[in-house]
């Protein structure tokens, strides 16, 4: 096994370690929650009251939804931008070495 396999495998052991382990330990007992939620029921906890009413209100999912949406296409778009310009300076290469206009 030549090093660069051995640093190879010993790093995805690594990140397979980092994801596993803090499940493990942990055992299932611990509640996930974000950080919206405890912020909102701090917010109710403290007798706040909104000032108006909102005039439109979309549901969560569909807006996160759309965003994904989004993210994934422009991250789509500058993959597939950088992919083939490397690909193109590496052709005009290679016919530059070998003569062709």
């Amino acid at each position: 096994m030549t090093r660069r396999r051995l640093v190879t495998a010993l790093l995805v052991v690594a990140v397979v370690a980092l994801v596993a382990l803090p499940l493990l330990l942990d055992g299932g007992s611990a509640e996930y929650a974000g950080t919206d939620g405890q912020a909102a029921a701090a917010i109710e906890e403290s007798g706040y009251r909104p000032w108006f009413e909102s005039v439109f209100s979309p549901s969560s999912q569909e807006v996160e939804s759309g965003l994904f949406a989004l993210q994934a296409a422009l991250g789509g778009g500058v993959l597939g931008y950088v992919l083939g310009r490397l690909r193109g300076r590496r052709q005009a290469e290679r016919s530059r070495e070998d003569g062709r206009p």
